[in-house]
């Protein structure tokens, strides 16, 4: 059973940083793109950031030098390390893990970066 679970959401003050985990089970976790995705109330659905199974990373521009997305292939989870959070990072944070035609999403998790 394919499960991914998001965690480490909250609220934070802007400026703040969060440390989201998304612990993975039930495939080959190494073998996978790994992503971080958002939606905020009213949006689509954006990437975020994502990083390969070599290690390669990539981000959306609006976080880039702000977030880094990291994983543990040992521990079968992909983390999300945002700092200088802003509002409009404001949003329910999912990940995502892909390999050719498959694909799996986690439940998500609420980050809100409020004063």
């Amino acid at each position: 059973q394919v499960q991914l679970v998001e965690s480490g959401g909250g609220l934070v003050q802007p400026g703040g940083s969060l440390r989201l985990s998304c612990a993975a089970s039930g495939f080959t976790f190494s073998s996978y793109v790994m992503s971080w995705y958002r939606q905020a109330p009213g949006k689509q659905r954006e990437l975020v950031a994502s990083i390969t199974t070599g290690g390669t990373t990539n981000y959306a521009d609006s976080v880039k030098g702000r977030f880094t997305i990291s994983r543990d292939n040992a521990k079968n989870t992909v983390y999300l390390q945002m700092n200088s959070l802003k509002p409009e990072d404001t949003a329910v944070y999912y990940c995502k893990a892909r390999r050719m035609a498959y694909e799996y999403w986690g439940q998500g998790t609420q980050v809100t970066v409020s004063s």
